[in-house]
């Protein structure tokens, strides 16, 4: 059987000149990285501000399982059927980390015959945009420690900085590190660590800025640490936010590559949704909707996560309304919240299914929440049964939506030509009433416990005493306004990635809370997640190598 990347290897790629002439965009506005993607460029992307705006779609998932359910491959499938059946449509994505390329998640480029390409390098390192946000987070970490060698003018308390280091890679030995060791010439010795980059501030700040004026002032807003008295230190304080910004100016640029199929896409940023915010760029997003009829984006993971923060989080900062939402599922991954293992997915099991379609109904009626119109896009594996898909259909009948079969996978653009026509409904339709989940106004710990309460269906959350003193000085320092973006584990609706299905009842723990002034949001850490991931016990670098022509072999 061939593989994703034998599939993408055998396509035949247009230039991207001819997919930007697609989409609208004129030669002179790309600057090409070689034959098969190019950025484009900040002129023509403010240029574009005036157009009228295209309908948004959001595509989501339920929660996660080791069966695969295949959101990004749906989100390309879907985009190349709407162009198919002529509506002009172009597709959103976030960038691959190589963080989860080289540990067990893989790349994030689609499967089959719906992928993004070219393949390899969007996996690998792309247009070097991780590179930069990271050597950004960085230059300010060296500043930070620089200015405490040089006298400290401003009063920084070393045992109260909060700005970690990152890279872009899992690797469990850097959460916690003792920095500036080795002798006066090297600093002050302090307790410091590490995040993935995809976890940094730096890479919210860059995913959310509206252009390079929004970006520098979200980056000098970036809270370094605090004096001994209890004052906020921040980028701009340190004179960093102009250099910090000159690493990222080519970067902002958003990048434009093309599916297997030649539809335009937009792969632009990409914080993961269970440690940060998990959208691609404003910029992006908002260039897609002036160049397109409609814009098929996806958030990350499950959509109590990514979904929830795409729509508190960024369509409250850009000014996003979707049309519709489309929530990916398979009979397979059903069956695992309805309790069977892995190795016992190829056996006709209804009861389990049905068992499972609690974690899917509660997905869709989440979204409804926010006023949206939701379809199930259902990917099709051979071993599901016609009554196990009748049973996923008749429970989502009775919430008002329907199932539909998708098989782009095995045969691109025709195999979501029935989901697309339900998504063009959809969006003719205009029955979409988006709002947010939660005012500005609700306290911090108010809108923690709204999406524990809503989303998650917790009993409560428990907010340890010195956690509760430190959203209430936030809120004291004129950030309570902000919206909430919780880190906790993908796999379950709790923070417990055991219980899965569609638990109640089951108590938030938060663990930590971190404000990110810039991204403006407050981070609340729940449970054992990890901001810097580490590595499984044979993790995917152990299979990745070249092949005697020098060509990559085992990514995937």
């Amino acid at each position: 059987m061939a593989t994703d990347l034998d599939i993408a290897r055998a396509a035949k790629l247009l230039p991207i000149g001819e997919i930007a002439a697609r989409a609208g965009i004129p030669d002179e506005a790309l600057e090409p990285y070689g034959r098969y993607k190019a950025k484009i460029g900040l002129d023509f992307v403010a240029a574009q501000r005036e157009r009228p705006q295209g309908a948004l779609v959001l595509v989501t998932g339920i929660s996660p399982t080791a069966a695969g359910e295949g959101k990004t491959t749906t989100t390309i499938g879907l985009g190349d059927a709407l162009n198919a059946l002529g509506t002009r449509t172009m597709i959103c994505l976030r960038e691959p980390s190589l963080g989860p390329c080289f540990g067990v998640k893989g790349g994030a480029t689609g499967g089959g015959r719906a992928q993004v390409a070219p393949m390899e390098e969007i996996n690998l390192h792309f247009t070097g945009d991780f590179h930069a946000i990271t050597s950004a987070n960085n230059l300010l970490a060296a500043m930070v420690d620089n200015h405490l060698y040089w006298g400290n003018e401003l009063g920084l308390d070393a045992r109260r900085i909060a700005w970690r280091r990152a890279v872009d890679m899992n690797d469990r030995a850097l959460r916690s590190i003792n920095a500036a060791l080795g002798g006066v010439a090297n600093g002050f010795p302090r307790e410091d660590g590490f995040d993935i980059t995809v976890a940094s501030e730096v890479m919210a700040v860059f995913c959310l800025a509206r252009d390079l004026d929004d970006l520098r002032a979200r980056l000098g807003r970036i809270i370094v640490g605090q004096t001994r008295d209890g004052r906020n230190v921040t980028a701009h304080d340190l004179k960093a936010d102009g250099a910090m910004a000159a690493l990222l100016r080519d970067a902002l640029a958003p990048n434009l590559v093309q599916t297997l199929d030649g539809s335009p896409a937009l792969v632009h940023g990409g914080p993961f949704a269970n440690i940060a915010h998990g959208c691609n760029s404003v910029m992006a997003t908002r260039l897609g909707l002036r160049l397109a009829d409609v814009v098929v984006t996806e958030a990350g993971f499950g959509a109590d996560l990514g979904a929830e923060k795409f729509l508190d989080i960024k369509c409250r900062a850009a000014g996003l309304a979707p049309s519709a939402c489309v929530v990916v599922a398979t009979v397979r991954a059903l069956k695992m919240h309805g309790g069977v293992a892995k190795s016992a997915l190829g056996t006709e099991d209804v009861a389990a299914v049905k068992r499972g379609i609690a974690n899917l109904a509660r997905h869709v009626q989440n979204m409804q929440k926010f006023g949206l119109p939701v379809v199930v896009a259902l990917n099709r594996f051979t071993g599901d049964t016609e009554a196990e898909i009748a049973a996923v259909r008749q429970a989502m009948a009775k919430l008002g939506t329907e199932a539909i079969l998708c098989t782009h996978w095995g045969e691109g653009a025709a195999g979501a030509a029935d989901l697309a026509r339900a998504v063009q409904a959809l969006v003719a339709g205009g029955s979409a009433r988006f709002e947010p989940l939660y005012s500005d106004h609700l306290s911090l710990a108010g809108k923690i416990e709204t999406v524990a309460r809503e989303i998650y269906h917790a009993g409560g959350v428990a907010i340890p005493p010195p956690v509760a003193a430190k959203l209430r000085r936030f809120e004291e320092q004129g950030f309570g306004h902000v919206p909430v973006c919780i880190a906790k584990t993908q796999y379950s609706f709790s923070a417990d990635p055991s219980l899965m299905g569609a638990p109640e009842g089951h108590v938030l723990p938060l663990r930590e809370v971190r404000l990110s002034a810039g991204a403006g949001f407050v981070v609340a850490i729940a449970g054992e997640i990890m901001t810097m991931p580490g590595l499984p016990r044979h993790p995917a670098a152990e299979s990745i190598g070249l092949d005697p022509q020098g060509r990559i072999e085992g990514l995937f």
